[in-house]
């Protein structure tokens, strides 16, 4: 029988303390913020999720969720409200809730917020084995979203960028 993972305290909301099953509303589990990076909805515990992760990652106008860059796994996109641009293999495409967007390992990409308010998106992919890059590209710096010399190492890509922090649910950012 698998046990019940029971809720721990953190600063940005419950996270499941240990292995095991769970149930967690998006608006009250773990948050962590960034005023480069947006914020994003942290499911995990200390216990990671090891076949693959899972988040919802709000951004603002102009804000991107990540730098630009391709893994080694695929991963799937949901916008669940608002609007974004979708960085991908050197094009831009304006998105809106409900659109999909699928990418196989090694596909370029990054999501910068548009509209006139927050966008929310789901993320889901595959724990890579095979590494990251962080690609120089000129699209994604005009955005902000990119770095000026490729790099594998994410220590190298986000330097100088502040660093994700433990914050609550801001009301407004997810719909319904």
């Amino acid at each position: 029988m698998i046990p019940e993972a029971k809720p721990m305290s953190t600063a940005g909301g419950p996270v499941p303390e240990g292995e095991g099953w769970f149930v967690v509303n998006a608006r009250e589990a773990r948050w962590k913020s960034s005023d480069h990076g947006g914020r994003y909805c942290q499911f995990e515990g200390d216990a990671e999720f090891s076949q693959y992760g899972v988040n919802i990652h709000v951004v603002e106008p102009g804000q991107a969720n990540a730098l630009y860059h391709g893994e080694g796994a695929q991963e799937d996109f949901l916008v669940l409200s608002g609007e974004c641009l979708l960085l991908v293999e050197g094009q831009e495409r304006r998105l809106r809730a409900l659109d999909f967007v699928h990418c196989p390992a090694w596909t370029e990409h990054v999501f910068v917020g548009a509209g006139d308010g927050p966008c929310a998106i789901l993320m889901v992919g595959s724990r890579p084995e095979a590494g990251l890059v962080y690609p120089a590209s000129e699209l994604a710096q005009r955005h902000g979203a990119g770095v000026t010399a490729e790099t594998s190492s994410p220590e190298e890509a986000y330097a100088g960028h502040p660093p994700f922090v433990d914050a609550p649910y801001r009301e407004g950012d997810l719909p319904g």
